[in-house]
């Protein structure tokens, strides 16, 4: 799959920073830097330092930039402006949602500023997180006496939102931040820092502030929601509220060896009754957090419900017992499969679950004995199950999805009837990729697809735990 992003603006900011960041090297070490910022090696026989570190750098693909920038923000040493710079750019790739600078506005004009800073260390440590404080001072300005520096921000805000509370509102702190032009990611993680236990180690005053941001952002289409807990603290998270259905789901059903018997009308939002041999599929009935299910919920639920003692049997046992349900004429859905967990490694562990054959919705009644009343999609080839309620399918079609008769003839109507299915679930909130079945094939063309997709997949729905 080839990515198609322009990252140019990305690939000079974080040049510079490699430029930089690498000369300090020798020839016997500068491959191990290499690595440590997922940048390819270069031997030493092919030139000097410089011309080592700008090769490297040029055969960094613009799909592998992302990973070494974030390697570079995970090290630090770095100044606001060029943290804030590449951040702005990797946030922006998620394609946050806007908030409108009017809304912002509003939005301050509502806030306690002192209610917010009553921790003057705290606050002074989020907004040193996301704003810059200090300029860049050349040689000139630390040459002038004290008296004529022209102050900083963080001595401005020192002065009027801590020694003379009353000076600044909040408006007039967004406005010399310059939060009001700052990106949406920024100013949406502003707000999630600004409500986090980080900051305020009070709940009541935690929700309330969330209550006064909500009043505000609601008519953009988002709201700071309650998605898990930080030390005994609610975490917020801002979140879209016009998806359909971000509700936690009660219960998912999958890894089906057979069509399962079931009596409910969505498997994800209610609750269910299962008929038959309850060994041919598998239920996870434990309350799902914010976090989604990660491999390590999953292995545990196992664990618990199968009774082995140990967790490598445990991890051993659900694997084969989930890669058993892959349907045995779809080697793409095999190797989708096995190659999630082979591109991840270890780090799966703390990653979104893959959930195979997924059933969705299920009626004892076939389409054919309920006619209309049916519901048009009854499984999914895959589930994803992300942090803040957020739901990826994965499906791979072969060529059983638009043909009859063998795949010898075109069928509109199956046809159809997958895209209504596509619009089904996107309604209710998930989001659907699809991949030809001929992608995934062939087990080694996958792999390079894969290892192209997840971690932009990752990426845009801000999954965080896997460094390749």
């Amino acid at each position: 799959m080839v990515d198609s992003r322009d990252r140019s603006a990305l690939r000079q900011l974080v040049g510079e920073v490699v430029s930089r960041r690498l000369s300090g090297n020798t020839h016997a070490t500068l491959n191990a830097a290499f690595e440590e910022l997922a940048m390819p090696h270069v031997p030493k026989e092919e030139g000097s330092l410089r011309v080592r570190i700008e090769r490297s750098f040029a055969q960094t693909s613009d799909s592998d930039l992302p990973r070494v920038a974030e390697r570079i923000l995970a090290q630090g040493n770095l100044n606001a402006a060029t943290r804030n710079g590449i951040e702005d750019l990797l946030w922006a790739e998620s394609s946050p949602p806007e908030i409108p600078k009017r809304i912002r506005r509003e939005l301050a004009r509502a806030l306690d500023l002192t209610a917010m800073a009553r921790n003057q260390a705290r606050f002074m440590a989020l907004l040193e997180r996301f704003w810059v404080l200090d300029p860049e001072e050349s040689l000139a300005d630390l040459l002038l006496p004290t008296a004529n520096r022209t102050p900083s921000l963080r001595q401005l805000i020192q002065q009027h939102v801590f020694r003379n509370q009353e000076d600044w509102s909040a408006e007039d702190l967004f406005e010399n931040l310059r939060a009001f032009e700052a990106g949406d990611a920024r100013f949406a993680r502003f707000l999630e820092g600004a409500v986090s236990a980080d900051v305020l180690l009070d709940e009541p005053a935690q929700r309330q502030l969330v209550d006064v941001i909500n009043e505000r952002l609601r008519s953009a289409g988002i709201e700071l929601r309650e998605t898990g807990t930080d030390g005994g603290y609610p975490r917020f998270t801002m979140v879209s509220t016009r998806l359909a259905d971000n509700r936690r789901p009660k219960n998912v059903i999958f890894a089906s060896l057979t069509k399962p018997d079931i009596r409910f009308l969505s498997a994800v939002d209610n609750d269910i009754e299962i008929v038959g041999d309850p060994d041919n599929v598998l239920v996870y009935d434990r309350e799902i957090t914010g976090d989604g299910i990660r491999w390590r919920d999953l292995q545990s639920w196992w664990q618990d419900t199968q009774q082995i003692s140990s967790e490598a049997e445990a991890k051993k046992t659900l694997y084969h017992r989930l890669r058993r349900s892959l349907p045995g004429n779809s080697p793409g859905q095999r190797n989708l499969f096995e190659l999630y967990h082979q591109i991840l490694g270890p780090a799966v562990y703390d990653l979104p679950a893959l959930l195979p054959e997924v059933w969705l919705h299920w009626d004892h009644k076939t389409v054919r004995e309920r006619g209309p009343e049916a519901l048009l999609r009854s499984r999914m080839d895959f589930l994803l199950l992300l942090p803040h309620g957020q739901r990826i399918v994965f499906e791979v079609d072969g060529s059983q999805h638009y043909t009859r008769d063998d795949g010898q003839v075109p069928d509109s109507s199956k046809y159809a009837e997958m895209v209504a299915g596509d619009r089904d679930l996107k309604l209710r909130g998930y989001e659907v990729f699809r991949f030809g079945h001929d992608e995934l094939k062939d087990a080694e063309y996958a792999r390079g697809l894969l290892h192209e997709f997840l971690p932009a997949l990752f990426q845009r729905f801000d999954v965080n735990g896997w460094t390749r």
